[in-house]
C-alpha cells in the first residue's frame, strides 16, 4: 500500500501562509501600510509573487488595495466583528447539531484531547503568564473545530475556518481574554458534547461568542481613530 507524501510547499505558498498568520495574529497591525519592497525583504519572495500574494488576501477580506498607492492591512471595527461573530455562530451553532449526532468514540477522543491543551494554556493565562497568547487561540481553534469535526461536510468546516480566521484577528488586536470565565464555558461545551446535548450547547456557544464581542468593544482597541 503506497502512503501518499504531500507535496513541498511553493515559495510563494509559504510567503502567503507567513503574511497571512502574521495579519490574523495582529503582528502586521490594522490598516498598517504593506511596502513592497520592505515586504520582499521580510518574505524572501520577488515583488511580483507579492503582488498576487495580497491580491489572494484582498479577497479574503485581509488586505485592501489602494489603487495606486499600494496595499494596506484591512481595518477593523466593533461592528465588522459583530457581523463576522454572527456568521461563526450560524456557521458553529448548524454543525454542532450535525456533529454531535454523528460522533463516534475517536471524534469524542478527539474532543477530550483538543480540550486538555486549551485547558492547560488557559490556566497557565490565569496564572499571569501572556506569553504563549497566540499558541492558545490556536487550541482555542482546535477545540471548536473538533466539537464540529464530525458534520460530515467539509465545505462547512472549510467556510467555518475561514471564517474563524477572521473573528480571531479581531481577538487578537483586542486582546480578548476573558479568563475563568471562558474557561469554563470551553468544559460546559465539552459536557454537552460528552453527554450529546447540542440544545445546551448551543446555548452556552451563543452566550460565549457574545461576551467576547462585547467584552472587544469595550476595549476600544478596535474603533481608534
Amino acid at each position: 500500500m503506497s502512503i501518499d507524501i504531500p507535496a513541498p510547499l511553493t515559495v510563494g505558498e509559504h510567503a502567503y501562509r507567513a503574511i497571512r498568520a502574521d495579519i490574523i495574529f495582529g503582528r502586521l497591525k490594522p490598516e498598517q501600510k504593506l511596502g513592497l519592497e520592505r515586504l520582499k525583504e521580510i518574505y524572501d519572495v520577488s515583488v511580483s509573487t507579492l503582488r498576487e500574494i495580497l491580491g489572494r488576501l484582498g479577497s479574503e477580506g485581509l488586505v485592501l488595495a489602494e489603487g495606486q498607492r499600494g496595499f494596506q492591512v484591512a481595518p477593523v471595527s466593533s461592528g465588522d466583528l459583530r457581523e463576522i461573530a454572527d456568521l461563526r455562530l450560524l456557521l458553529e451553532q448548524h454543525a454542532i447539531g450535525l456533529s454531535f449526532a454523528a460522533g463516534d468514540l475517536e471524534w469524542e477522543g478527539a474532543v477530550v484531547a483538543a480540550h486538555h491543551k486549551l485547558a492547560l494554556l488557559e490556566k497557565q493565562m490565569l496564572a499571569g503568564d501572556k506569553t504563549q497568547a497566540e499558541l492558545w487561540k490556536r487550541y482555542d481553534l482546535e477545540f471548536h473545530r473538533a466539537l464540529i469535526s464530525a458534520c460530515g461536510s467539509r465545505a462547512l468546516l472549510d467556510i467555518y475556518g475561514a471564517i474563524y480566521d477572521k473573528y480571531l484577528r479581531y481577538l487578537m488586536v483586542a486582546l480578548v481574554f476573558r479568563g475563568d470565565v471562558a474557561a469554563r464555558e470551553h468544559e460546559q461545551l465539552l459536557a454537552c458534547a460528552l453527554t450529546r446535548d447540542a440544545a445546551r450547547a448551543r446555548d452556552i456557544l451563543t452566550s460565549h461568542i457574545n461576551e467576547c464581542v462585547a467584552f472587544a468593544a469595550r476595549t476600544g482597541h478596535l474603533d481608534k481613530k
